[in-house]
């Protein structure tokens, strides 16, 4: 008898042998079925709402091709296929939610051992018929097995695939051209994108303002008789289920009765700050403009002797044609929290530790603080999605201009449908200092802001700012805005709360001791 071994070196060396067997049934049902899992993307996210599939059952994808879009607490993510095969099935729906780890759907691929046509020795046959007798029998398109080389996809594994050590390269452009917030803008109003294609964005990419142009046509030449039929069910109940994003705060105002608050109101005049903001407006570095003047030619070369440092790139979403209160709000908190490290500090809540006389022991830790060499301040952000809170990080270390432009930026991402802030802008330790502008809404002067576990130590509302006459300066008309504070009462004392904001007041209510402070 011909030893195993020897008659799989036989069978490989023999190219008639060879084709026969990858032309045989049993050769072309060594397959296997993979389950790709929703992978862990960082930033704390445990669980994420699929809102789009971009493939059926029995589709054919390649690697890097894009499978779904998910959509977390923070951020919308485009997942692409860690595998070249075949959908067999879609575990989850558009609409449900998956946890970290879950299985997302099933893609049958081809069996490495399979096609391993140039190896001189294989490996053994016994564990490539237990293969085979788990795979489930399949239609094989032999064409796609038999194609030239040339035209298959690059050998690099997907990040995502088990047998992957390097993340080495990137997903292919779709056929057609739009951004993931756009795609889920047109399923979410029933668009078929490739009847819009090409695009009026560079390069043929569908932009947003192409689906409401072709909505808005779609409106307008709608019959009457169909208007007047969906004003027939206008007197009953609709039942609407929270989105994520509104669940996520749900869940927060719940976990936020476990803290004491500490409520402190008070008025901040902002003459001074509102006399010098027409001149700082006039000195707004070009690189933060939106349209920003022609240069003149200068008559010296200032890098004649030394290169000077480029300016930072802005995007376009972080530039702005004039300076708003908030920047310098901002600035001045960051100063003050310089000096009070009370305000730059997180909470560590108690947990369960080992003895080390008796490890079998446990005793509960006492909570610890962990004060940040700089101030991060978080801006609560009411989004069409929901509320987010982006963080401005080294908010101290920033100029005025740094800081509106970050603003500019966080606001421009939150319109966006889904919203585009990114988990970059969503950092998972936050800011310990958070700031709601509730004054740019509405008029109310004074509000009653929550602290949530994780949001950091304290929380300022900042009112609507108005001229009144100031008794105390003989009827002087002054800019004074109210702002309302609420503080962690387990760590931080009455006392120093109300230290603290004089401590701001100082700074915002005089804002020429942020050039001598400087100096």
């Amino acid at each position: 008898m011909v030893p195993q071994r020897m008659l799989c070196r036989i069978i490989t060396r023999h190219p008639r042998l060879v084709r026969h067997l990858h032309r045989s049934s049993a050769w072309a049902a060594r397959k296997t079925l993979q389950s790709f899992k929703l992978a862990d993307i960082g930033e704390g996210i445990t669980e994420c709402e699929v809102i789009k599939w971009n493939v059926k059952p029995s589709a054919v994808v390649q690697t890097f091709d894009p499978l779904c879009e998910v959509q977390s607490d923070k951020a919308s993510v485009e997942i692409t296929s860690p595998f070249e095969g075949i959908v067999k099935e879609l575990l989850v729906k558009e609409g449900e939610v998956a946890k970290v780890g879950e299985n997302l759907c099933i893609i049958e691929v081809e069996d490495e051992t399979a096609t391993s046509e140039q190896h001189d020795e294989p490996a053994s046959i016994e564990p490539e018929l237990e293969l085979e007798a788990k795979a489930k029998p399949v239609d094989f398109d032999h064409s796609a097995a038999h194609a030239p080389k040339s035209e298959r996809k690059s050998s690099i594994l997907h990040p995502l695939d088990p047998r992957s050590k390097a993340v080495v390269h990137q997903a292919p452009v779709a056929d057609v051209l739009a951004l993931p917030s756009v795609r889920h803008f047109a399923n979410q109003n029933g668009v078929d994108l490739s009847a819009l294609a090409p695009g009026s964005g560079k390069g043929g990419r569908i932009e947003k303002r192409d689906i409401e142009n072709y909505l808005s046509r779609l409106q307008s030449s709608a019959s009457p008789s169909s208007q007047t039929s969906t004003t027939l069910n206008v007197g009953s109940d609709v039942v609407v289920e929270l989105g994520r994003t509104r669940h996520a705060m749900w869940k927060a105002m719940v976990k936020s009765l476990e803290i004491p608050h500490f409520g402190y109101s008070t008025y901040i005049d902002l003459t001074e700050l509102h006399n010098m903001l027409p001149r700082l407006n006039s000195y707004i570095p070009t690189h933060y403009l939106q349209d920003p003047p022609s240069a003149k030619p200068l008559a010296v070369n200032p890098s004649s002797l030394y290169p000077v440092p480029p300016p930072p790139d802005v995007p376009p979403t972080g530039k702005y044609s004039r300076l708003t209160y908030l920047p310098f709000i901002l600035k001045t908190l960051s100063r003050a929290m310089q000096e009070w490290p009370l305000f730059r500090s997180s909470i560590t809540p108690s947990s369960i530790s080992t003895s080390s006389e008796s490890p079998s022991s446990l005793s509960p830790s006492k909570p610890t603080l962990t004060i940040r060499p700089h101030s991060d301040i978080s801006i609560a952000l009411s989004t069409p999605t929901g509320l987010y809170t982006p963080t401005i990080q080294r908010a101290d270390t920033q100029s005025i201009y740094s800081l509106a432009s970050r603003l500019s930026h966080f606001s421009s991402l939150g319109r966006r449908t889904p919203c585009g802030l990114t988990p970059s802008d969503l950092p998972r330790s936050g800011g310990t200092l958070t700031v709601s502008n509730v004054g740019s809404i509405g008029s109310g002067e004074f509000a009653h802001p929550v602290l949530v576990p994780g949001g950091g130590v304290a929380i300022v509302a900042i009112g609507r700012a108005k001229w009144v006459l100031d008794e105390e300066r003989g009827g002087e008309r002054r800019f004074k805005v109210g702002v309302s504070w609420s503080a962690d009462h387990r760590i931080i004392e009455g006392a120093e709360l109300a230290a603290f904001v004089e401590c701001w007041r100082g700074y915002i209510e005089n804002p020429v001791k942020l050039i001598a402070d400087s100096i």
